[in-house]
């Protein structure tokens, strides 16, 4: 039987670094919702085109198109062992019809892997980002990578700027929003006793094991 995680976190929670290792430890595809919308609407499929005409109407991409793209990806020869499932589902709706989905491919959600990481943390991890106005956009962090002058860039001596995405203002704005659309799923896979939470405030190497065990916990034959 195929083997199927999700990825909770919010932004700045480091999904996409654990995403990495895991995929390599268990030979899993990685498949993020918002790469694969990329993908499809840069190749222009047919349901990259369907999903583009309801983003020119400042409409929301129906779920169903949503679950087709990913029934397209999960096709893919590279998961036919299973896939860690990162951006989807979002809403319980989009849960529910993913486990129609999975099985489809005689699987199901084997653990929902919550990486949890407090608001504050997660806006000093995502609000202190700054980046150089050389051509090279060379970037800094002010906690974890700051210039050794204040403003300058090590490199070419460039002003720094802070783009209007990550000001800690709009970062907080991302934040809630995730914490908001994200509690009722929460709840959901508590309740299906399916959701294992994990600090991810500890280091890095440390979350990446804690991953690792309880997803080998978790898998199936």
């Amino acid at each position: 039987m195929p083997n199927f995680f999700i990825l909770l976190g919010g932004p700045g929670a480091g999904k996409g670094t654990q995403a990495q290792v895991l995929r390599e430890q268990f030979d899993l595809p990685h498949i993020a919702s918002g790469d694969l919308f990329r993908d499809n609407l840069k190749r222009q499929t047919e349901l990259g085109k369907l999903a583009q005409g309801y983003m020119n109407q400042g409409e929301l991409v129906p779920d169903d198109v949503t679950i087709s793209m990913i029934r397209d990806r999960l096709s893919q020869s590279d998961a036919q062992k299973g896939a860690l499932l990162d951006g989807f589902p979002r809403t319980v709706v989009q849960a529910e019809a993913l486990d129609k989905l999975l099985a489809e491919f005689n699987g199901k959600v084997n653990a929902v892997l919550y990486i949890q990481v407090n608001e504050t943390v997660l806006l000093e991890r995502l609000g202190g980002r700054w980046v150089c106005k050389g051509p090279q956009q060379h970037s800094y962090h002010l906690l974890f990578n700051p210039p050794k002058t204040a403003g300058k860039c090590d490199v070419d001596g460039a002003d720094l700027f802070q783009r209007e995405d990550d000001t800690p203002e709009a970062q907080a704005k991302r934040i809630r929003v995730f914490f908001d659309q994200t509690s009722p799923l929460i709840n959901f896979y508590t309740q299906r006793a399916q959701l294992v939470a994990i600090d991810g405030e500890q280091p890095i190497a440390t979350v990446t094991e804690t991953l690792k065990t309880a997803m080998k916990m978790a898998m199936v034959a």
